[in-house]
């Protein structure tokens, strides 16, 4: 079946009780024994709960993974994932990423003894060579964020197969929608499922996805002793959120690519970061492993000055924190999602004063193009 057709059916027919299309809320924090030794299948929401169930098979089918689990945020799933590993450990890391996995690395994992590298893994001599005895994974995004560097799966794939190392990938920016790590060599698979996969700015949750039953084992129990599981109106929400999943990356990934090629033209713009444009670095990479560029935009200003200016001028498009939903959002990453990252490495990676994301959003790429050049004006 097509992957816009199981994100559309997402829930429909797993109440067999009721026939139920749109999967109930079961908004219980416990479950009654039918007898001493006997139970229902659900216990206590903490390990368990109906609706969460539906959602975290959902994920795991569309990722083409043995187990789905769902977490209270983002980073509580990326937590779990961690939790994998112990002191003394070694992981690499693309040095471009999200600033919420830096600073819970460094500010909570490496105290307990975890260590980690952080690399241009886009460039896999680079991996190699910060390969030592200790590592046992290797974590990328692809494509970065912010500034949409492209990994080559297969390649990193290779060198874990070399060191018997995990890979793990955050597909958060451009959804399995778009991308399926796990059939490029992917262990586990991670996601911001307030973004893309939501879809609308009303939900926190994070989810994970295991290619292994053993490793979806090892995760389900971080899961239920750490308790930071999503709860079921926002599983719902989630699940709701999914089932136009294409629908909206297509609207958005049509508008951002005539934003980008608009933004690329205008005399107060430096550099335009977007895997649909012909010159970006690595889009023939991104283009054997996923279908699609995604809705995200980063480009710099010649000016710093100037940004400030941008976002106070702004209308249409919000200035806020986050992406993915069907409004569009303006990000300053440098204050903002990837603040807690020393300067000279937000530097090396690009993430300068004169850099802004930009989340395209559904709306008509006209209007969101004029908001664009009055504020650049």
């Amino acid at each position: 079946m097509h992957i816009d057709s199981l994100l559309a059916q997402g829930g429909n027919g797993k109440d067999a009780g009721t026939g139920a299309v749109s999967f109930p809320i079961y908004q219980s924090a416990t479950f009654r024994h039918p007898a001493l030794g006997e139970s229902t299948g659900f216990d206590y929401s903490r390990s368990g709960n109906p609706t969460r169930q539906v959602l975290e098979e959902l994920i795991a089918k569309l990722e083409g993974g043995r187990r789905g689990l769902a977490f209270s945020s983002g980073l509580a799933a990326i937590t779990a994932v961690i939790s994998l590993f112990g002191p003394g450990d070694h992981l690499i890391l693309c040095e471009d990423l999200y600033g919420g996995t830096y600073r819970l690395l460094e500010q909570v994992f490496r105290p307990w003894g975890l260590t980690a590298d952080y690399v241009n893994t886009s460039d896999p001599e680079q991996v190699n060579a910060a390969v030592t005895s200790r590592t046992k994974a290797i974590f990328i995004e692809t494509p970065t964020n912010p500034t949409m560097k492209i990994t080559d799966l297969r390649e990193i794939r290779r060198i874990c197969d070399d060191g018997g190392l995990l890979l793990i990938v955050d597909n958060t920016f451009i959804s399995p929608y778009l991308q399926r790590p796990i059939e490029c060599g992917a262990d586990i698979v991670i996601h911001s499922g307030t973004k893309y996969l939501g879809g609308h700015n009303d939900v926190v949750a994070g989810l994970a996805v295991a290619a292994r039953e053993d490793l979806g084992d090892k995760l389900a129990f971080y899961q239920n002793a750490s308790g930071a599981v999503l709860g079921p109106f926002d599983s719902w929400l989630l699940v709701r959120g999914m089932k136009t999943l294409g629908l909206r990356l297509d609207r958005a990934q049509e508008n951002a690519s005539a934003i980008a090629r608009w933004l690329a033209s205008h005399p107060a713009v430096d550099q335009v970061y977007y895997i649909g444009l012909d010159n970006h670095p690595g889009r023939e990479v991104h283009f054997q492993q996923a279908s699609g560029p995604g809705g995200m935009i980063s480009f710099t200003l010649h000016d710093a000055g100037k940004v400030p200016e941008v976002l106070s001028r702004i209308q249409l498009i919000s200035f806020a924190e986050s992406l993915g939903g069907v409004e569009s959002l303006l990000t300053f990453p440098a204050r903002q999602t990837h603040g807690d990252i020393p300067e000279d490495i937000r530097r090396r990676c690009g993430v300068t004063d004169c850099l802004l994301r930009l989340s395209v959003g559904i709306e008509n790429v006209h209007d969101l193009i004029d908001d664009l050049a009055q504020a650049l004006a």
